[in-house]
C-alpha cells in the first residue's frame, strides 16, 4: 500500500528542518556564488556588482579547458578503477558470515575516519625514498636503488582509490547482500565456473547499480583537493586546487565562483544521474 498524499501544512512538518537547513546551507551560498560569478574584478583584489561573462569566457580557455578536463578524466578513471576493486572485495565479503562481516565494515568505517591529510601524508611516506615501498624491493633484490615515486600521476591516482574505496565498498554492499544466492547456484549447476558466474550472473544483474556507483565515486573524486597537492605536481591539480587558488591566493574571487558554479552543477547533474539509475534498479 502506497502512503497517503499530504494534504495539509502540518504535514510537511517532518521535513521542514532539512529542507530550511538545505536552504540555509546550499540554495542561498550557491545562489550567492552564482552572483558573484558574474561580478567584474577591480584592481586590489576587490570586485563590485556587474552582469558580465568574461569569467565563464576565462575558463573555457585552453589552460583551464585542459584542466577541466584532466580533472573530469583522473575523477572518471579513480571511480572505475575503484568500482574494479571494490565489487569483487564486496561479493565476498557478502558472502561471509555476519561477524566476519562486521569486522571489515567497521574496520573500512574507520578508514573513513582519516583525514585527507593523514592519507596523503601516509601515502607520501609510503611512495619517498627514504622510507618507502622501494627499499623493500631493494632489500628483495628486484631493485638496485631505492627511488622516490611521488610526485607523480601514479601516486595521485594511488591515493585517491585508497580514498574512494571504502567509500565505494559501502555503496555497493547493500545491493550485493540483498542479491539471491540461488542466482549463482542455478548457473553453477548449468555448468558456468565461478568466474563465468560472477560475470555472466551478477555483474549483468546489478549493472544499473554498478553505474550509479561509478557516477557517486565520480563524484567524490572530483571534489579532491589536497591528495593532487600532496602527491602529485602542478600538471596534476585538479579544478578544486586551482578554485582555492583563484580564491584565496588570487584575491579573484569571481573567477572562483564561476569555476566552482559549473563544479557544482556537474556534480548535481551526475549525482541525479546516480539516483535515476536507482530508480530503474528498483523497479
Amino acid at each position: 500500500m502506497s502512503k497517503p498524499r499530504p494534504r495539509r501544512l502540518a504535514d510537511y512538518a517532518p521535513i521542514a528542518f532539512p529542507a530550511g537547513m538545505l536552504l540555509a546551507f546550499f540554495v542561498v551560498p550557491f545562489g550567492i556564488m552564482i552572483a558573484i560569478s558574474f561580478y567584474h574584478r577591480v584592481q586590489g583584489g576587490f570586485y563590485e556588482p556587474a552582469f558580465e561573462f568574461a569569467n565563464y569566457q576565462r575558463f573555457l580557455t585552453a589552460f583551464f579547458g585542459g584542466v577541466l578536463g584532466f580533472s573530469l578524466g583522473l575523477s572518471a578513471l579513480v571511480a572505475v578503477v575503484a568500482v574494479v576493486l571494490a565489487f569483487p572485495f564486496t561479493w565476498l565479503l557478502a558472502r561471509q558470515r555476519r561477524q566476519v562481516q562486521v569486522v571489515w565494515l567497521v574496520f573500512l568505517l574507520s578508514v573513513l575516519s582519516l583525514s585527507e591529510v593523514i592519507i596523503g601524508f601516509a601515502w607520501s611516506t609510503l611512495f619517498s625514498k627514504t622510507a618507502g615501498i622501494t627499499n623493500l624491493l631493494v632489500a628483495l633484490g628486484l631493485m638496485d636503488q631505492a627511488v622516490s615515486l611521488y610526485p607523480s600521476f601514479g601516486a595521485v591516482l594511488a591515493g585517491m582509490v585508497y580514498q574512494a574505496f571504502p567509500y565505494t565498498v559501502l555503496v555497493l554492499y547493500p545491493a550485493l547482500s540483498r542479491l539471491d544466492p540461488t542466482l549463482v547456484e542455478a548457473a553453477r549447476t548449468l555448468g558456468a565456473s565461478p568466474f563465468r558466474a560472477f560475470f555472466n550472473v551478477i555483474v549483468p544483474s546489478l549493472r544499473n547499480t554498478i553505474l550509479a556507483t561509478i557516477i557517486m565515486v565520480f563524484v567524490f573524486a572530483l571534489g579532491s583537493y589536497l591528495l593532487p597537492q600532496l602527491l602529485g605536481r602542478p600538471q596534476q591539480w585538479t579544478l578544486s586546487v586551482l578554485i582555492t587558488d583563484q580564491a584565496i591566493y588570487q584575491s579573484n574571487m569571481p573567477f572562483a565562483s564561476a569555476m566552482a558554479v559549473f563544479l557544482v552543477l556537474v556534480s548535481l547533474g551526475l549525482v541525479g544521474l546516480s539516483l535515476l539509475f536507482g530508480q530503474r534498479e528498483k523497479a
